[in-house]
């Protein structure tokens, strides 16, 4: 039974998944249906958690919007997730970003990875 339910999850995986990393700025490209039309809205924030394996993986985003902080969890290999395009890279230190909820202005910013 455990194969079977392995073969059905390996075959709904995304061949290209998207490389990035908690403390990442993202731009989520996700699809929204209204009616009978179907659009791409963009999504950009940073990335506070990545958690789950395989087809389960989702990844949570934080963004701030007219002073009012939202956040959103996607599915990773989900098919309305178009694309996540990385637009910078952070230098965090640990997995989960939650400590972020609580900060305000320029303290809410995560440090970029600089090579």
């Amino acid at each position: 039974m455990n194969d079977i339910i392995r073969n059905i999850e390996a075959a709904q995986l995304k061949e290209n998944a998207p490389e990035f990393r908690v403390g990442d700025t993202v731009k989520v490209y996700g699809k929204i249906k209204e009616g009978n039309r179907e659009r791409i809205q963009v999504f950009e924030g940073t990335v506070l958690k990545k958690q789950g394996g395989s087809t389960r993986a989702t990844f949570t985003v934080r963004k701030n919007s007219n002073g009012v902080g939202v956040e959103k969890t996607w599915p990773l290999h989900s098919p309305n997730v178009e694309k996540v395009e990385v637009v910078r890279k952070g230098k965090v230190r640990r997995a989960k970003l939650n400590y972020l909820r609580d900060r305000v202005g320029k303290a809410a910013k995560v440090k970029e990875l600089v090579k």
